[in-house]
């Protein structure tokens, strides 16, 4: 057999991906907008329910808080999705909770003037009103570099490849929501796994009035299939001889959330009361602020690929940090016990689906409101098991890591020089930040541990974060090594027409703004 040409086995770099069925401003038929808009509420469900079933309860909140704590933050993450595709990048993000913000919530509320307090709803209020402080207080870092254009400007030390560790540990950095949180319940999230791979995938083909059904709605069906299956385990005593640990991971019905939500309830802001306000609390928070900035920098770029558009540039990027800014300040008025960032799972969701519309995000925005707002039907599809979610995991997380890898293909991984920065940012952007869960899961406190609690806060939150560590190494690497000679190496030739909104055709069809606010906001 006669070998192949070279010209027949490379594959030339493309700006945006193909084979995607709708891209960022092209629109699916309502039906079938609606039904993914509801598969995009659905998913991040997930994290708005983790997040409060986690802290409510060592702060001293009952189930009726946790409940409500849950709506807020979904009502929240509906107004941000909302404000951040229409006014900020445009892109198909859903912006929910973050979990960059658990190193300086659980250090707030371990503060020995809030762990004083013997009434468990008092102590509740006060430290809720403490995290709301906080983070009204933190959320001036982003509003201020988004909206002055500072993160544009930073933006320029940027290139591919020092955005293939940020970008691919945005996905790779979440592994321990993965397979280790299906391993508590394999019974569902094994089935899980494997039918969701197999209808996305394998049976992608099968249509139905030429619509590919199973790969277009996998996680539905198959959340459907595996929460019955589940519920069938829950109702026939599977588990009653079970541990405490098993059943709230595999049993349907310990969430406690339908008994305890009201039917219709509408957040509000301040409504646990006046925030409190601590310089130390405030600078812990300012740290989780920067990670979230880092992260949503690194998923709005892998955002931008999964809806076939080009890279966001430096002035959509800083609008849309200047916009999460707003959103974290709201999390902060409305008391949702955690900042926000870009949706990962959510965003690995568009490349399942082969949708990268906005409008369809958009209605998972309404969806949001809406049901934030009726208790008890919120609650019934929030009482899904979380092992489920990170079965689906598995799979969305892996798809947004190797988004981040596929910016290799503008760069020369021919160069010594590129594999040493690539290969040594991956590793400590994993290495590092496994150490400082390491050390805190055996210590219980990390490994900065000296007597002023804001600066032990700072560093721990931030060396917790791997795209945040990728980003520290490789930028610095990536700026200071043979940098002069090595532009094309870098990928700097392709990268650099993005960096302005004029510097692409295509910018305009992509991020510019509605209802004609370009003339008072033009681009940079």
């Amino acid at each position: 057999m006669e070998a192949p040409k070279p010209e027949e086995i490379s594959h030339p770099p493309m700006d945006q991906l193909q084979g995607l069925e709708y891209c960022i401003d092209s629109n699916p038929s309502w039906g079938e907008a609606i039904a993914l808009g509801f598969q995009h509420y659905i998913l991040a469900l997930g994290t708005a329910v983790m997040i409060p079933s986690f802290l409510v309860p060592i702060m001293g909140g009952s189930d009726g808080d946790k409940v409500r704590v849950a709506q807020t933050l979904l009502f929240v993450e509906g107004v941000n999705t909302l404000l951040q595709t229409l006014f900020g990048t445009r892109l198909p993000t859903v912006i929910g909770g973050s979990y960059a913000f658990m190193v300086p919530i659980i250090s707030i509320i371990h503060d020995p003037s809030l762990t004083r307090i013997t009434d468990d709803h008092v102590r509740f209020l006060n430290t809720m009103r403490a995290v709301q402080g906080a983070l009204i207080v933190a959320s001036s870092i982003q509003i201020i570099l988004g909206y002055s254009q500072l993160w544009g400007i930073c933006s320029r030390f940027f290139s591919p490849l020092g955005m293939v560790p940020v970008i691919s540990l945005v996905g790779f950095g979440l592994f321990d929501r993965g397979f280790p949180v299906v391993g508590r319940c394999v019974e569902i999230g094994i089935p899980m796994l494997i039918l969701f791979i197999a209808f996305s995938q394998y049976l992608k083909n099968f249509q139905t009035r030429q619509m590919p059904i199973l790969e277009r709605f996998a996680l539905l069906i198959c959340i459907t299939v595996i929460w019955a299956y589940a519920h069938l385990l829950t109702a026939s005593g599977a588990y009653k001889h079970r541990s405490d640990v098993t059943q709230v991971h595999c049993r349907t019905d310990k969430a406690n959330l339908i008994s305890s939500a009201p039917w219709i309830k509408i957040p509000y802001p301040l409504q646990w009361g006046a925030p409190t306000f601590d310089a130390g609390h405030a600078f812990g928070m300012m740290a989780a602020v920067l990670v979230s900035l880092i992260e949503s920098t690194g998923a709005y770029k892998a955002a931008s690929r999964l809806a076939s558009a080009t890279p966001p540039p430096a002035h959509v990027l800083s609008r849309g940090i200047g916009w999460q800014g707003i959103g974290i300040l709201l999390s902060g008025l409305f008391g949702t016990l955690t900042g926000c960032t870009v949706s990962v799972e959510n965003v690995g969701l568009l490349g399942s689906t082969r949708v990268g519309s906005r409008r369809v995000i958009q209605i998972s925005a309404g969806f949001m409101i809406f049901f934030s707002m009726l208790g008890k039907f919120g609650a019934f599809f929030a009482s899904i098991p979380f092992t489920i979610f990170a079965a689906v995991y598995c799979v969305l997380f892996g798809l947004v890591s190797s988004v981040g890898l596929s910016f290799l293909q503008f760069t020369n991984m021919n160069s010594m020089r590129n594999l040493f920065i690539c290969g040594v940012a991956l590793f400590l952007g994993l290495s590092i930040p496994e150490y400082f869960r390491q050390y805190t899961a055996t210590a219980l406190h990390g490994p900065s541990h000296t007597r002023a609690g804001w600066f032990n806060d700072f560093l721990n939150t931030i060396f917790f974060s791997s795209p945040t560590v990728a980003l520290i190494v490789a930028v610095f690497l990536d700026n200071t090594l043979d940098y002069k000679d090595s532009a094309r190496d870098r990928g700097m030739p392709w990268w650099v027409k993005f960096r302005t909104f004029k510097g692409d055709s295509r910018n305009e069809e992509f991020y510019t703004l509605p209802f004609n606010l370009n003339r008072f906001f033009p681009p940079s």
